[in-house]
Protein backbone atom coordinates (compact mmCIF):
# COMPACT_ATOMS: atom_id res chain seq x y z
CA UNK A 1 0.00 0.00 0.00
CA UNK A 2 1.16 3.52 -1.39
CA UNK A 3 1.82 6.36 1.51
CA UNK A 4 -0.48 7.82 -0.55
CA UNK A 5 -3.33 5.18 0.10
CA UNK A 6 -2.55 5.41 3.88
CA UNK A 7 -2.53 9.48 3.87
CA UNK A 8 -6.05 9.23 2.49
CA UNK A 9 -7.20 6.64 5.22
CA UNK A 10 -5.83 8.85 8.23
CA UNK A 11 -7.81 11.83 7.19
CA UNK A 12 -11.16 9.72 7.11
CA UNK A 13 -9.78 8.19 10.67
CA UNK A 14 -8.41 10.54 12.64
CA UNK A 15 -9.04 13.86 13.88
CA UNK A 16 -7.46 16.88 12.20
CA UNK A 17 -6.37 17.80 15.87
CA UNK A 18 -3.44 15.27 15.78
CA UNK A 19 -0.83 17.28 13.46
CA UNK A 20 1.20 15.55 11.43
CA UNK A 21 4.81 16.83 9.91
CA UNK A 22 5.71 13.80 7.16
CA UNK A 23 3.44 13.19 4.31
CA UNK A 24 4.89 9.40 4.48
CA UNK A 25 4.56 6.23 6.54
CA UNK A 26 6.86 4.54 8.60
CA UNK A 27 7.28 0.53 7.98
CA UNK A 28 10.91 -0.01 9.25
CA UNK A 29 13.90 1.77 11.09
CA UNK A 30 17.04 1.00 12.67
CA UNK A 31 19.47 3.25 14.58
CA UNK A 32 19.24 6.46 12.73
CA UNK A 33 17.50 5.53 9.79
CA UNK A 34 13.56 4.95 8.88
CA UNK A 35 12.14 3.16 5.49
CA UNK A 36 8.76 4.02 4.93
CA UNK A 37 5.67 2.62 2.39
CA UNK A 38 7.74 3.30 -0.39
CA UNK A 39 10.74 1.75 0.61
CA UNK A 40 12.75 4.95 0.60
CA UNK A 41 15.21 5.55 3.47
CA UNK A 42 15.44 8.82 5.30
CA UNK A 43 17.92 9.76 8.29
CA UNK A 44 16.30 10.41 11.36
CA UNK A 45 17.30 13.46 12.94
CA UNK A 46 13.61 13.84 15.14
CA UNK A 47 14.26 10.96 17.38
CA UNK A 48 10.52 10.28 18.14
CA UNK A 49 10.88 14.03 19.46
CA UNK A 50 14.39 13.14 21.38
CA UNK A 51 13.00 9.63 22.25
CA UNK A 52 15.42 7.67 20.96
CA UNK A 53 19.03 8.70 22.49
CA UNK A 54 19.75 5.10 21.58
CA UNK A 55 18.62 4.86 18.37
CA UNK A 56 15.78 2.95 16.70
CA UNK A 57 15.59 -0.47 18.52
CA UNK A 58 18.99 -0.63 19.72
CA UNK A 59 19.92 -4.61 20.21
CA UNK A 60 20.58 -4.60 24.10
CA UNK A 61 16.75 -2.63 24.46
CA UNK A 62 14.94 -5.56 22.20
CA UNK A 63 17.07 -8.09 23.89
CA UNK A 64 15.65 -6.86 27.22
CA UNK A 65 12.17 -6.07 26.38
CA UNK A 66 12.16 -9.61 24.74
CA UNK A 67 13.11 -11.36 28.31
CA UNK A 68 10.40 -9.68 30.14
CA UNK A 69 8.35 -10.71 27.92
CA UNK A 70 8.83 -13.98 28.32
CA UNK A 71 8.27 -13.83 31.59
CA UNK A 72 5.31 -10.95 32.27
CA UNK A 73 3.73 -8.28 30.37
CA UNK A 74 1.31 -5.83 33.22
CA UNK A 75 0.47 -6.69 36.58
CA UNK A 76 0.22 -3.05 38.10
CA UNK A 77 2.98 -2.35 40.23
CA UNK A 78 0.07 -1.07 42.37
CA UNK A 79 -1.39 -4.51 42.54
CA UNK A 80 1.50 -7.04 42.14
CA UNK A 81 5.00 -5.31 42.70
CA UNK A 82 8.47 -6.81 40.60
CA UNK A 83 11.95 -6.15 41.80
CA UNK A 84 12.82 -5.12 38.29
CA UNK A 85 10.66 -1.79 39.24
CA UNK A 86 12.78 -1.49 43.10
CA UNK A 87 16.19 -1.99 40.81
CA UNK A 88 15.37 0.95 38.26
CA UNK A 89 14.50 3.37 40.75
CA UNK A 90 17.70 2.39 42.86
CA UNK A 91 19.77 3.19 39.85
CA UNK A 92 18.12 6.44 39.29
CA UNK A 93 18.55 7.40 43.18
CA UNK A 94 22.41 6.88 42.61
CA UNK A 95 22.37 8.48 39.94
CA UNK A 96 20.14 11.64 39.75
CA UNK A 97 21.84 14.86 40.56
CA UNK A 98 20.18 15.52 43.95
CA UNK A 99 22.10 15.36 47.54
CA UNK A 100 21.15 13.34 49.72
CA UNK A 101 18.07 10.43 50.12
CA UNK A 102 16.55 9.83 46.86
CA UNK A 103 13.41 8.50 45.80
CA UNK A 104 11.76 7.68 42.46
CA UNK A 105 8.14 6.54 41.05
CA UNK A 106 7.33 5.46 37.60
CA UNK A 107 5.13 6.92 35.26
CA UNK A 108 4.28 6.72 31.46
CA UNK A 109 4.37 9.68 29.77
CA UNK A 110 5.96 13.18 30.61
CA UNK A 111 2.95 14.60 31.18
CA UNK A 112 2.30 12.36 33.81
CA UNK A 113 5.42 13.24 35.49
CA UNK A 114 5.12 16.72 35.55
CA UNK A 115 1.52 16.23 36.68
CA UNK A 116 2.20 14.04 39.74
CA UNK A 117 5.42 16.30 40.51
CA UNK A 118 2.89 19.32 40.89
CA UNK A 119 0.92 16.74 43.15
CA UNK A 120 3.67 15.53 45.22
CA UNK A 121 5.33 19.48 45.54
CA UNK A 122 1.51 20.77 46.90
CA UNK A 123 1.44 17.76 49.31
CA UNK A 124 4.77 18.41 50.49
CA UNK A 125 4.27 22.24 50.87
CA UNK A 126 0.41 22.40 51.22
CA UNK A 127 0.81 25.12 49.29
CA UNK A 128 -1.29 25.43 45.91
CA UNK A 129 0.65 28.34 43.46
CA UNK A 130 3.12 26.64 40.98
CA UNK A 131 5.45 28.97 38.44
CA UNK A 132 6.49 27.99 35.40
CA UNK A 133 8.26 30.48 32.60
CA UNK A 134 7.48 31.46 29.36
CA UNK A 135 8.48 29.14 26.34
CA UNK A 136 7.79 26.60 28.09
CA UNK A 137 6.43 22.98 27.27
CA UNK A 138 5.18 20.34 29.65
CA UNK A 139 2.83 18.80 28.29
CA UNK A 140 -1.18 18.57 26.87
CA UNK A 141 -3.19 17.05 29.77
CA UNK A 142 -5.18 20.14 31.55
CA UNK A 143 -2.46 21.31 34.52
CA UNK A 144 0.63 20.60 31.65
CA UNK A 145 -1.04 22.34 29.18
CA UNK A 146 -1.61 25.41 31.85
CA UNK A 147 1.70 24.99 32.26
CA UNK A 148 3.23 25.59 29.07
CA UNK A 149 4.23 28.66 27.57
CA UNK A 150 3.08 28.60 24.02
CA UNK A 151 0.10 29.51 22.94
CA UNK A 152 -0.58 28.03 19.64
CA UNK A 153 -0.80 25.28 19.12
CA UNK A 154 -0.92 23.87 22.47
CA UNK A 155 -3.50 25.92 24.26
CA UNK A 156 -5.93 27.27 21.33
CA UNK A 157 -9.56 26.89 22.26
CA UNK A 158 -9.07 24.18 25.20
CA UNK A 159 -9.83 27.06 28.65
CA UNK A 160 -10.27 27.86 31.39
CA UNK A 161 -6.93 26.09 32.32
CA UNK A 162 -5.59 24.99 36.17
CA UNK A 163 -5.93 27.58 38.80
CA UNK A 164 -2.98 29.29 40.67
CA UNK A 165 -0.65 28.93 37.95
CA UNK A 166 1.76 31.77 36.69
CA UNK A 167 4.10 32.68 34.57
CA UNK A 168 7.63 34.03 34.61
CA UNK A 169 9.85 35.46 31.89
CA UNK A 170 12.24 32.79 30.97
CA UNK A 171 15.88 34.47 30.12
CA UNK A 172 16.57 35.11 26.65
CA UNK A 173 19.65 36.62 25.38
CA UNK A 174 18.67 37.24 21.62
CA UNK A 175 15.13 38.31 22.12
CA UNK A 176 16.46 40.47 25.18
CA UNK A 177 15.00 39.21 28.29
CA UNK A 178 17.81 39.25 30.54
CA UNK A 179 18.67 37.17 33.53
CA UNK A 180 18.00 40.23 36.20
CA UNK A 181 14.41 40.95 34.06
CA UNK A 182 13.71 37.62 34.37
CA UNK A 183 14.22 37.25 38.23
CA UNK A 184 12.37 40.57 38.36
CA UNK A 185 9.38 39.10 36.76
CA UNK A 186 8.85 36.29 39.35
CA UNK A 187 9.50 39.35 42.08
CA UNK A 188 6.29 41.21 40.26
CA UNK A 189 4.10 37.93 40.60
CA UNK A 190 4.79 37.58 44.38
CA UNK A 191 3.45 41.60 44.47
CA UNK A 192 0.54 41.03 41.74
CA UNK A 193 -0.57 37.68 41.76
CA UNK A 194 0.34 35.13 44.84
CA UNK A 195 2.54 35.34 47.85
CA UNK A 196 5.70 33.22 47.63
CA UNK A 197 4.57 31.55 51.06
CA UNK A 198 1.61 30.68 48.59
CA UNK A 199 3.93 29.24 46.35
CA UNK A 200 4.94 25.48 46.25
CA UNK A 201 6.99 25.56 43.40
CA UNK A 202 8.84 26.65 40.44
CA UNK A 203 8.82 25.02 37.23
CA UNK A 204 11.67 25.12 34.42
CA UNK A 205 13.39 23.34 31.68
CA UNK A 206 17.29 23.30 31.71
CA UNK A 207 17.05 23.69 28.20
CA UNK A 208 14.00 24.55 27.03
CA UNK A 209 12.30 22.13 24.74
CA UNK A 210 9.80 22.94 22.60
CA UNK A 211 10.15 26.59 23.87
CA UNK A 212 13.83 27.01 21.34
CA UNK A 213 16.45 25.21 23.07
CA UNK A 214 17.01 28.57 25.11
CA UNK A 215 19.82 27.52 27.91
CA UNK A 216 19.23 28.55 31.49
CA UNK A 217 22.59 30.83 32.24
CA UNK A 218 24.08 29.64 35.30
CA UNK A 219 23.15 32.58 37.53
CA UNK A 220 19.39 32.35 36.56
CA UNK A 221 19.63 28.70 37.50
CA UNK A 222 21.79 29.43 40.84
CA UNK A 223 19.27 32.61 41.83
CA UNK A 224 16.54 30.38 41.48
CA UNK A 225 17.74 28.18 44.09
CA UNK A 226 18.03 30.95 46.62
CA UNK A 227 14.88 32.55 45.49
CA UNK A 228 13.15 29.21 46.47
CA UNK A 229 15.39 28.11 49.71
CA UNK A 230 14.64 32.30 50.91
CA UNK A 231 10.96 31.54 50.49
CA UNK A 232 10.54 27.22 50.93
CA UNK A 233 9.61 27.02 47.59
CA UNK A 234 10.44 23.68 45.95
CA UNK A 235 12.42 23.71 42.76
CA UNK A 236 11.34 21.69 39.70
CA UNK A 237 13.50 20.43 36.95
CA UNK A 238 11.94 19.14 33.90
CA UNK A 239 14.41 16.83 32.15
CA UNK A 240 12.12 15.39 29.85
CA UNK A 241 13.68 16.28 26.60
CA UNK A 242 17.49 16.90 28.61
CA UNK A 243 17.57 13.60 30.25
CA UNK A 244 19.99 10.58 29.48
CA UNK A 245 22.75 11.73 27.58
CA UNK A 246 21.35 14.58 25.27
CA UNK A 247 23.03 17.45 26.74
CA UNK A 248 26.60 15.53 26.81
CA UNK A 249 25.94 14.72 30.80
CA UNK A 250 23.28 12.32 32.08
CA UNK A 251 20.81 14.81 33.13
CA UNK A 252 21.25 19.10 32.05
CA UNK A 253 21.32 20.09 35.38
CA UNK A 254 24.72 18.65 36.18
CA UNK A 255 25.64 21.73 34.20
CA UNK A 256 25.05 23.79 37.38
CA UNK A 257 26.39 23.99 40.69
CA UNK A 258 23.27 24.18 42.57
CA UNK A 259 20.23 20.84 42.88
CA UNK A 260 16.74 21.11 42.02
CA UNK A 261 14.34 19.16 44.51
CA UNK A 262 12.38 17.29 41.98
CA UNK A 263 13.72 16.26 38.90
CA UNK A 264 11.03 14.43 36.29
CA UNK A 265 12.11 12.79 33.21
CA UNK A 266 10.40 10.96 30.18
CA UNK A 267 11.37 10.52 26.12
CA UNK A 268 14.73 8.74 25.86
CA UNK A 269 14.41 6.92 29.64
CA UNK A 270 12.88 3.57 27.42
CA UNK A 271 14.73 3.77 24.40
CA UNK A 272 11.16 3.77 22.37
CA UNK A 273 8.89 2.25 25.09
CA UNK A 274 6.40 4.68 27.44
CA UNK A 275 8.09 4.91 30.97
CA UNK A 276 8.47 8.50 32.41
CA UNK A 277 10.00 9.27 36.39
CA UNK A 278 10.09 11.45 39.19
CA UNK A 279 12.80 11.57 41.69
CA UNK A 280 13.31 13.87 44.26
CA UNK A 281 14.51 14.06 47.80
CA UNK A 282 13.30 11.46 49.77
CA UNK A 283 11.45 13.76 52.38
CA UNK A 284 9.54 15.48 49.66
CA UNK A 285 8.76 12.27 47.67
CA UNK A 286 7.01 10.90 50.79
CA UNK A 287 4.86 13.28 51.34
CA UNK A 288 1.49 12.14 49.59
CA UNK A 289 -0.79 8.74 50.81
CA UNK A 290 -0.05 6.05 49.97
CA UNK A 291 -2.33 5.88 46.93
CA UNK A 292 -1.58 9.17 45.95
CA UNK A 293 0.72 8.10 43.00
CA UNK A 294 0.49 5.66 40.56
CA UNK A 295 -1.13 4.38 37.71
CA UNK A 296 -2.71 1.37 36.24
CA UNK A 297 0.25 1.17 33.36
CA UNK A 298 2.90 3.58 35.14
CA UNK A 299 6.31 1.51 34.96
CA UNK A 300 5.08 -1.02 32.56
CA UNK A 301 7.61 -4.35 33.09
CA UNK A 302 8.34 -3.85 29.32
CA UNK A 303 9.28 -0.10 29.40
CA UNK A 304 11.41 -0.87 33.14
CA UNK A 305 13.06 -3.52 31.25
CA UNK A 306 13.87 -1.60 28.39
CA UNK A 307 15.08 1.42 30.55
CA UNK A 308 17.77 -0.79 32.58
CA UNK A 309 18.52 -1.67 29.02
CA UNK A 310 19.53 2.25 27.66
CA UNK A 311 21.38 2.79 31.48
CA UNK A 312 23.40 0.04 30.24
CA UNK A 313 24.26 1.54 26.63
CA UNK A 314 25.10 5.21 27.96
CA UNK A 315 27.86 3.99 30.24
CA UNK A 316 29.65 1.23 27.81
CA UNK A 317 28.80 2.80 24.64
CA UNK A 318 30.17 6.26 26.45
CA UNK A 319 26.81 8.45 24.71
CA UNK A 320 28.14 11.20 26.96
CA UNK A 321 31.17 11.80 25.35
CA UNK A 322 29.73 11.09 21.52
CA UNK A 323 27.26 13.88 22.12
CA UNK A 324 29.61 16.19 23.04
CA UNK A 325 31.39 15.10 20.14
CA UNK A 326 28.41 15.10 17.24
CA UNK A 327 27.36 18.05 18.82
CA UNK A 328 30.90 20.00 18.36
CA UNK A 329 30.82 18.46 14.88
CA UNK A 330 27.25 19.77 14.34
CA UNK A 331 28.27 23.53 15.59
CA UNK A 332 30.63 23.77 12.88
CA UNK A 333 29.34 22.80 10.22
CA UNK A 334 25.87 25.28 10.67
CA UNK A 335 28.68 28.04 11.37
CA UNK A 336 30.45 27.28 8.13
CA UNK A 337 27.49 27.04 5.77
CA UNK A 338 27.54 30.39 5.51
CA UNK A 339 23.74 31.06 5.86
CA UNK A 340 22.65 34.60 6.53
CA UNK A 341 19.69 33.94 8.06
CA UNK A 342 21.76 32.20 10.72
CA UNK A 343 21.20 34.25 14.17
CA UNK A 344 22.22 31.63 16.39
CA UNK A 345 23.74 28.70 17.23
CA UNK A 346 23.14 27.37 20.76
CA UNK A 347 23.18 24.00 23.04
CA UNK A 348 24.99 21.35 25.64
CA UNK A 349 26.26 18.48 23.72
CA UNK A 350 23.99 17.49 21.14
CA UNK A 351 20.98 19.35 21.94
CA UNK A 352 21.74 21.86 19.59
CA UNK A 353 19.68 24.55 17.98
CA UNK A 354 19.90 27.13 14.84
CA UNK A 355 17.41 29.91 15.05
CA UNK A 356 16.74 31.75 11.86
CA UNK A 357 16.01 35.37 11.30
CA UNK A 358 14.99 37.69 8.01
CA UNK A 359 16.70 40.27 6.23
CA UNK A 360 15.11 42.87 9.18
CA UNK A 361 16.35 40.72 11.74
CA UNK A 362 12.71 39.26 12.72
CA UNK A 363 12.12 35.45 13.43
CA UNK A 364 11.23 34.02 10.92
CA UNK A 365 9.07 31.09 10.18
CA UNK A 366 9.14 31.19 6.34
CA UNK A 367 12.78 30.46 6.06
CA UNK A 368 12.99 27.66 8.91
CA UNK A 369 10.17 25.73 7.06
CA UNK A 370 12.02 26.28 3.79
CA UNK A 371 15.14 24.04 4.89
CA UNK A 372 12.53 22.03 6.92
CA UNK A 373 10.91 20.81 3.43
CA UNK A 374 14.24 20.99 1.35
CA UNK A 375 15.95 18.66 3.90
CA UNK A 376 12.74 16.10 4.11
CA UNK A 377 12.85 15.99 0.08
CA UNK A 378 16.00 14.84 0.03
CA UNK A 379 16.04 12.62 3.19
CA UNK A 380 16.65 14.29 6.18
CA UNK A 381 14.21 14.59 8.81
CA UNK A 382 14.13 17.63 10.85
CA UNK A 383 12.21 19.41 13.61
CA UNK A 384 11.23 22.99 14.27
CA UNK A 385 10.31 24.72 17.56
CA UNK A 386 10.33 27.88 19.35
CA UNK A 387 7.56 30.63 20.14
CA UNK A 388 8.27 32.04 16.48
CA UNK A 389 8.39 28.69 15.09
CA UNK A 390 11.85 29.99 13.31
CA UNK A 391 13.98 27.39 15.49
CA UNK A 392 15.49 23.93 14.02
CA UNK A 393 16.05 21.61 16.62
CA UNK A 394 18.63 18.37 16.28
CA UNK A 395 17.93 15.55 17.73
CA UNK A 396 19.72 12.73 16.32
CA UNK A 397 20.19 9.38 17.93
CA UNK A 398 23.95 9.63 19.60
CA UNK A 399 24.34 6.07 18.43
CA UNK A 400 23.89 7.15 14.80
CA UNK A 401 26.87 5.33 12.34
CA UNK A 402 29.94 8.65 11.61
CA UNK A 403 29.60 7.96 7.88
CA UNK A 404 25.50 8.44 8.07
CA UNK A 405 25.82 11.63 10.24
CA UNK A 406 28.70 13.84 8.13
CA UNK A 407 26.30 12.87 4.97
CA UNK A 408 23.45 14.38 6.36
CA UNK A 409 25.66 17.05 7.86
CA UNK A 410 27.25 17.57 4.23
CA UNK A 411 23.07 18.14 2.92
CA UNK A 412 22.72 20.54 5.71
CA UNK A 413 25.43 22.59 4.76
CA UNK A 414 24.31 22.79 1.16
CA UNK A 415 20.52 23.38 2.16
CA UNK A 416 21.41 26.30 4.52
CA UNK A 417 24.36 28.17 1.84
CA UNK A 418 20.41 28.62 -0.36
CA UNK A 419 19.56 30.82 2.86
Amino acid sequence: MSNSDVHSRRLKATPRGVGVMCDFYAVKAENATVWDQNGREYTDFAAGIAVLNTGHRHPKVMAAVHQQLDCFTHTAFQIIPYENYIHLAERLNQRVPIHGEVKTTFFSSGAEAVENAVKIARAATRRPGIIAFTGAFHGRTHMTMSLTGKVVPYKTGFGPFAGSVFHAQYPNALHNVSVHQSLESLEAIFRSDISPQQVAAIIFEPVQGEGGFYVAPPEFVSALRALCDRHGILLIADEIQTGFARTGKLFASEYYDVQPDLITMAKSLAGGFPLSAVSGRAEVMDAPEPGGLGGTYAGSPPAIAAAHAVLDIIDEEQLCARANQLGEQLIATLREAGCQSLAEVRGYGSMIAAEFQDAAGRPSAEITKAIQLQALAQGLILLTCGVHSNVIRFLYPLTIPQPQFDKALQLLKDIMREH
